[in-house]
């Protein structure tokens, strides 16, 4: 059987609609890519070295792929993912390929099938579907593609026009990869570093006091000053932002924001510090530091993305053998109205504040997200994300906002991906549904191909250039 990558994918079953799209698509197509929002290693365009086999390619940093074979009975070692515990055999790079490829149909309509059969027929040249029979032979001839000058991935970067890639950092980084990548006159790209704070600002989490410690010998201020954790979180904003940083990212649970009086927040970082705060104690102080966060962004005019809505590391066992982000990170219901409210009566209309909401809870879009974003001047709906980053998915999300809050108050499309190679794959996939969704709108003599024009150049380019202040 052969892989399905057909042209008109993803673009409308009716002639005339689909016609429309794409006209559409083809206006689109070749424009660069901006990616303002992801989890590459950027020490992979430093170091410039030849990914080393399809396995570690396409299996073992991708959790999308790796969790539908847990499901069916695999464990992660069987495809090649590390045993942190040492309690078992890891597959051999070509065994856990061929078992992939064994179990090809267990991904047809998904989105990983979608974005696998585009990367595997656009970059590699594959023109069958992966089975048991042609396992090796296509682990060989994406072995022997690897290894040209071409699969670098600097040649990457350029081939798949690359405008920015932004990565995610700790706050203590000293980002010494994005500066090798900034001062390289061989390499022409923007590679920006994202402030990720969540394990400095939220004192559940393990290590909290720890991550204190080291932002208070960085900044030379007492270990228990609550005013020096906060002049430490800022001056290591701004080492971000002279290193090109456009936006902190927040990771929380609900995003639930708080206002609290100085001696207040005080009272309760002590009591975090000395182990005596409970759960509701920990609750509001980490509330308080998302308030906090927001502030801090109205001054330094880093944008503020939230991605709340996540239980994290639902399988214990799991967690403890092969670590976080493998698979077993599930949504669950988020509310925005109620508990942002304390942000936005402050900071919803403060001059240059962007604040965009991510969620994977598809609910939220039409009740909440979509009517804030449609008043307040600072809100942006983000771009559907992780287990919302598929085509019906995307379409549902673009028929939940547009009606309320137009297309103006969008981030533009996020790949959020680790997977490299995965990237053009994904905005490609955007931009085909931007198309179906306007070409629609066109036909049902909503708005005019004109306007469709320039709306879908906009959803591209423009609007994350403009929300992400590029």
């Amino acid at each position: 059987m052969t892989l399905q990558n057909d042209p008109d994918r993803l673009l409308p079953a009716d002639p005339g609609t689909r016609d429309v799209a794409r006209a559409l698509y083809r206006s689109v197509e070749a424009l660069p890519i901006i990616s303002p929002h992801g989890h590459v290693d950027p020490t992979i365009l430093v170091e410039d070295t030849p990914f080393a086999n399809a396995t570690e390619l396409f299996l073992r940093h991708d959790h999308y792929v790796t969790r539908l074979l847990h499901a069916a009975g695999f464990s992660l070692a069987d495809v090649g993912v590390p045993d942190l515990a040492g309690g078992g055999s890891v597959a051999a790079p070509r065994d856990a390929w061929r078992r992939f490829c064994e179990h090809w149909h267990l991904y047809a309509g998904t989105a990983s099938g979608y974005w696998l059969s585009s990367i595997l027929g656009e970059q590699f040249g594959v023109t069958e579907q992966p089975d048991g029979a042609n396992a090796d032979r296509l682990f060989d001839t994406i072995q022997d593609a690897l290894q040209a000058p071409a699969f670098r991935p600097r040649a990457l970067f350029d081939r798949f026009r690359i405008e920015v890639l932004a990565t995610t950092d700790d706050p203590m980084d000293d980002l010494a990869a994005h500066a090798v990548l900034a001062a390289d006159p061989t390499f022409s790209g923007r590679v920006l570093p994202t402030f990720r704070p969540d394990a400095y600002l939220d004192p559940a989490k393990a290590g909290w006091a720890e991550r204190v410690a080291s932002l208070a010998a960085w900044n030379g201020t007492p270990e228990g000053s609550y005013r020096g954790y906060l002049e430490a979180l800022a001056g290591r904003r701004r080492h971000f932002i002279e290193h090109g940083a456009v936006s902190s990212d927040h990771g929380v649970p609900q995003p639930l924001t708080l206002e609290l009086e100085e001696t207040d927040a005080a009272a309760l970082f002590d009591r975090a510090l000395s182990g005596t705060a409970d759960a509701a104690d920990l609750e509001r102080f980490a509330a308080h530091m998302l308030f906090e966060s927001a502030r801090m962004s109205v001054e330094d005019g880093l944008v503020m993305t939230v991605h709340p809505g996540v239980h994290r590391n639902h399988h214990a066992p799991t967690l403890a053998r092969f670590g976080p982000d493998t698979g077993h990170d599930l949504p669950v219901r988020t509310d925005y109205v109620r508990p942002l409210r304390p942000l936005l009566e402050r900071f919803g209309s403060a001059p240059g504040f962007n604040l965009v909401l991510f969620s994977v809870d598809e609910t939220s879009y039409s009740r909440e997200i979509a009517p804030l974003a449609g008043f307040y001047p600072s809100v942006f709906i983000g771009a559907p994300w992780w287990f919302l980053d598929a085509p019906d998915a995307v379409l549902r999300f673009r028929s939940a906002v547009t009606e309320t809050a137009g297309f103006s108050r969008g981030s533009g499309f996020i790949d959020d991906t680790r997977a490299f190679l995965s990237i053009p794959a994904r905005h490609d996939m955007s931009r085909r549904l931007d198309a179906s969704f306007l070409a629609r709108l066109v036909r049902e003599g909503r708005i005019d191909e004109a306007t469709a024009e320039r709306i879908i150049l906009d959803l591209v380019v423009d609007q994350p250039r403009r929300v992400f202040k590029l």
